[in-house]
């Protein structure tokens, strides 16, 4: 994908979810390439996650993205954004998501809305945060501590 000042958060958004599934497809993290992603995300981009969460944090550029859906799939044997609304105005986003996820630890499912803000910059993600409707019932299906606050690369 080339980068572009005129892509319209609603492309880019729909792009990444494209490349997300091809990186799913081809094995996720740890076998697929972050390569597939790496176009959609500004060098800078930086995740907001929810302290209380096993992978909580705040996670920066395209190494702490990479990290990122490492350290997801750590926790979660599967993860999938069954439904997903979409909001967008100029380079802000609003995206809804029901997922269904089955945690690697318990082996307990869920199924919990996320809604998340995009800023989309120069045709790339530049910032996401998620808010999760209950991370305190996630954190106890997944068996995991949330970890301290901390900022990631």
């Amino acid at each position: 994908m080339t980068t572009s000042p005129t892509l319209d958060s609603m492309t880019v958004l729909t792009g990444m979810y494209a490349a997300e599934a091809e990186y799913l497809a081809a094995g996720g993290p740890g076998q697929a390439p972050f390569a597939l992603l790496a176009p959609f995300f500004a060098p800078d981009v930086v995740l907001h996650q929810a302290d209380a969460l096993p992978y909580g944090g705040t996670w920066r550029g395209h190494a702490g993205m990479e990290r990122f859906f490492v350290m997801m799939s750590q926790v979660w044997e599967t993860f999938d954004m069954a439904e997903q609304e979409f909001l967008a105005t100029g380079e802000t986003a609003v995206v809804l998501t029901r997922v269904r996820a089955r945690a690697r630890a318990t082996g307990r499912e869920l199924t919990f809305p996320i809604l998340q803000t995009i800023k989309v910059t120069d045709g790339r993600i530049a910032n996401v945060r998620p808010f999760y409707w209950d991370t305190a019932a996630i954190a106890d299906a997944c068996a995991v501590p949330p970890r301290a606050a901390q900022d990631r690369p």
